[in-house]
């Protein structure tokens, strides 16, 4: 049985000879989402962008917004819903109902590595993926995937010490105050271009 250091994370599909990038330009830099409703509207604008193989990391603090921004990549999929936030059960599939790919949702707050990622068995190849607090975790991964990072104002209480790090036990008020988020995505590899 091979160690974990020498075991390599099953790779994304990279795209196909031909297949032309992303590219972000409309999407590109920093945007204000002001409300909820925004955030799963931005979702949705980026879901139709998704495609099989790809894979999306987002990033942000307790509250941010991140199960919300999912919920409208999973809506422009045409994915079964509802999408909630997947911390109890680390990941999960939502099948298309419109013959695209499933989106699988996961989160890795638990996770300590790629290859406990690549341990879910995911099957990045045939489906989207969007990996809740997935910084450092996409290394070997795959050679393409976009980063999307959520920020919240200063000031806003995300909870007590201890509370764990999803969006199911931050506090209501926090989940609910519509309050801005500042949207930054980040393409690395061959799929995205800014």
């Amino acid at each position: 049985m091979p160690s974990e250091q020498s075991r390599q994370p099953k790779s994304a599909k990279r795209p196909e000879p031909g297949e032309q990038p992303v590219r972000l330009e409309h999407l590109a830099g920093s945007r204000l989402v002001a409300t909820p409703d925004d955030m799963e509207a931005f979702g949705r604008e980026l879901g139709a962008l998704l495609r099989p193989g790809d894979l999306v990391a987002l990033n942000g603090p307790l509250g941010a917004g991140k199960t919300t921004l999912t919920r409208g990549i999973g809506d422009a999929l045409g994915v079964r819903g509802p999408v909630t936030s997947p911390t109890f059960v680390l990941a999960r599939t939502h099948p298309s109902l419109v013959g695209g790919p499933p989106l699988v949702h996961v989160d890795a707050y638990r996770l300590g590595s790629a290859l406990e990622l690549d341990d879910l068995d995911i099957d990045f190849a045939r489906s989207v993926v969007v990996v809740e607090w997935g910084a450092g975790m996409l290394d070997g991964v795959t050679e393409s995937w976009l980063g999307v990072a959520i920020d919240r104002p200063s000031g806003v209480d995300a909870g007590a010490a201890g509370d764990t790090a999803d969006e199911a036990s931050a506090p209501a008020a926090a989940l609910d105050a519509p309050e801005p988020r500042t949207i930054t995505l980040t393409g690395y590899g061959p799929r995205w271009v800014a």
